[in-house]
């Protein structure tokens, strides 16, 4: 998946700037986000199972241990590989579990990666969300950085809630709910709203 155009970007952090003074203290600050990519495979699936909940160190070595067994990983290496072995890269059971239950949904046909990328964004995010081990942040990430969908919007994301907390000068972070309620005033680029916030998060943590 390739990143929206310079000048759609443009045109999308203008309306973000003007409906909200935070998103414009961003954008001054890091103007154009860079836009985080990813093949839409099972790979990008699996890598972004593997960091959720987890911390950044720990994910790294974990998905660095899977990627020396497996150089680029299919659906179908996983359900072949020695489920004891991929346990001792660090992956969890449940992660594996949900690894697992994902590799047969492609496997089987009945997720089509492929046909996501010709759906709306909402009948993606169904589809997605139809597959056990896929919730609604590794759905909403994947539809941002393998589909590229502008309004995509990973909902519960904490650097996002840091991000803006801190932008804000608030004392303390808006609940998941009371964030989410928020980023629906920045559609129909809330994707592009959570760029500049990651980026923004970095610059400053830089």
């Amino acid at each position: 998946m390739t990143a929206p155009s310079e000048a759609v970007l443009r045109d999308a952090c203008q309306a973000l700037a003007s409906a909200d003074p935070y998103l414009k203290r961003a954008y001054v600050k890091v103007d154009l986000p860079n836009w985080r990519t990813r093949p839409a495979t099972y790979q990008s699936l699996a890598q972004i199972v593997v960091y959720q909940l987890i911390s950044t160190k720990a994910a790294d070595a974990i998905w660095g241990r899977i990627l020396a067994r497996h150089s680029e990983l299919h659906a179908y290496d996983v359900l072949a590989d020695k489920q004891d072995e991929l346990l001792a890269c660090g992956l969890s059971r449940p992660k594996l579990g949900h690894l697992n239950a994902i590799a047969e949904a492609v496997e089987s046909g009945v997720l089509d990666l492929a046909l996501l990328g010709r759906a709306p964004i909402e009948d993606a995010r169904k589809a997605l969300l139809s597959v056990r081990g896929i919730g609604p942040w590794t759905a909403d990430t994947f539809l941002m950085t393998a589909l590229g969908h502008l309004d995509a919007f990973p909902h519960g994301d904490v650097g996002l809630m840091e991000a803006y907390k801190r932008l804000s000068g608030a004392e303390d972070r808006l609940t998941s709910k009371a964030f989410s309620s928020l980023a629906e005033t920045w559609q129909p680029y809330r994707a592009v709203a959570a760029h500049l916030l990651y980026d923004w998060l970095h610059s400053v943590r830089d």
